[in-house]
């Protein structure tokens, strides 16, 4: 669907991409016409690594996770992108071949544009292009730690930081998510998660039943998370120019908001 034929249905949900929202208006005028409004089903494949894109995605609603996968058929998520951010950072780096895979993990709506599009666009903007560059430079970071956390950090740890990375990418407390897809997204064996996930549920953390997983309480995720977590938190937070990290709800006995968007300067 264009954009302007679903903007009276998508201008309420523009500012949950906050890569778009916090362009100036004139910005926002320039691309509009090479932005779709689009639905993105959990478990749809955006790119596969080493493909050439034909399109970015700047996510809304659903989240999405970057995926490295083996010959042997072994996989590991290296990153998720939500309404932070944008899939397919290659399509303006450089080189269109995308370096994972890209599978919506939880269902809903993201703008898309084609790649030739947005190099137009990065070509036609320093401004945008820097934004874009910044936030860049946060998904590496996120996926060097991840990439050392899961070699390094004992599999509660794991479970954790992927929960909380995920929680902080949508507006509610509750997952559609099996042990086995989050064995699959971690790269360990399903027991693993299954013995993890039983322990969070004793200590009161969190609530699972068949797929369905609803967080308790975020402090305590975050107090029995490894260090990696609060490394990719800061490298969202310095995202410039007002620029939103991840939205991050609340517990359900904090009495808080479950949606609370913090707003960060970049740091010169």
């Amino acid at each position: 669907m264009r954009k302007g034929a679903a903007m009276t249905h998508a201008t309420s949900l523009l500012d949950k991409n906050h890569l778009l929202s916090t362009l100036p208006s004139a910005e926002w005028r320039q691309l509009e016409p090479d932005l779709d409004w689009i639905e993105l089903p959990a478990g749809s494949v955006l790119h596969r690594a080493g493909a050439a894109l034909q399109h970015v995605h700047f996510p809304t609603t659903a989240t999405v996770s970057l995926v490295s996968s083996l010959e042997d058929g072994a996989s590991a998520e290296v990153a998720v992108v939500g309404n932070e951010g944008v899939v397919g950072v290659c399509a303006f780096m450089g080189d269109a071949a995308a370096l994972s895979d890209a599978v919506v993990q939880r269902p809903g709506h993201a703008w898309r544009m084609s790649t030739q599009a947005i190099l137009h666009h990065t070509r036609r903007s320093p401004d945008f292009m820097q934004q874009l560059l910044g936030y860049t430079q946060a998904l590496f970071t996120h996926m060097a730690q991840s990439s050392a956390c899961n070699r390094h950090h004992a599999l509660d740890q794991q479970l954790c930081r992927w929960l909380l990375q995920h929680l902080d990418r949508q507006d509610d407390t509750d997952m559609q998510v099996t042990q086995e897809r989050i064995a699959t997204l971690l790269g360990v064996r399903r027991e693993g998660v299954t013995h993890g996930a039983l322990k969070l549920q004793k200590a009161g953390l969190i609530e699972y039943h068949r797929g369905h997983i609803s967080i308790l309480d975020r402090e305590g995720l975050e107090e029995r998370s490894c260090e990696c977590y609060a490394v990719v938190r800061r490298a969202y937070d310095k995202l410039s120019c007002g620029h939103a990290a991840p939205s991050r709800p609340a517990s359900r006995d904090s009495g808080s908001p479950s949606l609370v968007v913090t707003r960060h300067l970049l740091s010169a």
